[in-house]
């Protein structure tokens, strides 16, 4: 992201580095604010920043058994991109565990955490808040999600807040523990 904030605006690293987390707290995503304050067409973006490596990525089989034992339909949502959501969930080798990928371009470029993107997605879904749970692994992605009747789960480092129902550090272990549970 720093980089191609470099290219596009010609600016320092420094400064796109300020920047990068001035959009990010005050637009939610990077691209989010590039595209209120500079009106730049998201797909040169995406595609440039998802021009990445996967190959450290391993596969988790034992994930993947895991997903497929939940009951439901199983969506990935990521603020990135639709195909860099299959690109990734491929090369862990989970794409098989989800019905539906969806990705920022879905949601209209509005990003986590805002309501109006969550609207978007859980209508083009057919998901019913209060009879869903969110994974997420930003906190601030689970506040609206908890507000509209979903359980959440983060994942990753430990944080206090109310719309915070369960945490792990360990997804594989939190899916082993809760298969026989009812959220």
């Amino acid at each position: 992201m720093t980089r191609y904030l470099i290219k596009v605006l010609n600016i320092s690293e420094d400064r796109a580095n300020y920047l990068r987390k001035y959009y990010w707290e005050t637009y939610g995503t990077t691209l989010a604010g590039l595209m209120a304050e500079h009106n730049l067409d998201p797909h040169p973006y995406l595609e440039f920043v998802h021009n990445i490596s996967l190959d450290d990525l391993e596969q988790n089989l034992e994930l993947a058994d895991l997903i497929n034992s939940l009951k439901g339909e199983k969506f990935i949502y990521t603020n990135g991109s639709r195909a860099h959501a299959k690109n990734v969930s491929t090369a862990l080798g989970l794409i098989n565990c989800f019905s539906q990928l969806y990705g920022t371009e879905d949601a209209d470029y509005i990003p986590k955490p805002k309501k109006q993107a969550f609207e978007k997605i859980f209508n083009l879904a057919k998901i019913d808040p209060k009879q869903a749970i969110m994974f997420e692994d930003d906190p601030r992605n689970l506040v609206e999600p908890f507000n509209m009747g979903m359980k959440t789960v983060l994942v990753g480092d430990y944080t206090e807040g109310a719309y915070i129902d369960y945490h792990t550090s360990d997804l594989n272990s939190f899916l082993h523990n809760i298969q026989n549970e009812s959220f």
